[in-house]
């Protein structure tokens, strides 16, 4: 079976792009409840942490809109942005994330699903005015 490892959600935030660029590594784990702890930080844009997966490296870039992240250790490279001020809601959040697969199994594909709504929950927690 053929899926889209494409996956979207939006969190009701109205904030700016500048809000969403100062998401430091080393706060990642009050964002995202599926990030279990940030481990050891390398430096402002890189960080070890424990989630939902396991032990991994991620890094921090700003991009046009927010921020990206990626595990570049993962073998399905996951990665996901943050981002507002674009479509599909430019008024609000919108968090993608992608793996490099066309297909997963079942439990992965719910697991990266969890994870992006534990990002929307987070920031719409400590993002709200």
């Amino acid at each position: 079976e053929r899926v889209s490892l494409e996956f979207f959600t939006t969190a009701d935030v109205k904030t700016s792009v500048e809000t969403i660029q100062a998401l430091t590594v080393e706060k990642l784990s009050l964002y995202c409840t599926d990030i279990d702890k940030v481990l050891s930080i390398d430096n402002k844009d890189s960080a070890n942490i424990y989630c939902v997966w396991g032990e991994f490296t991620v890094h921090r870039q700003l991009i046009n809109g927010g921020i990206r992240f990626t595990l570049p250790n993962c073998p399905n490279a996951l990665a996901w942005t943050i981002t507002t001020g674009f479509s599909p809601d430019p008024e609000k959040i919108v968090i993608h994330c992608t793996i490099n697969r066309n297909n997963h199994d079942k439990d992965f594909i719910e697991s990266i699903e969890s994870f992006i709504h534990s990002w929307k929950l987070g920031l719409e927690s400590h993002l709200s005015s």
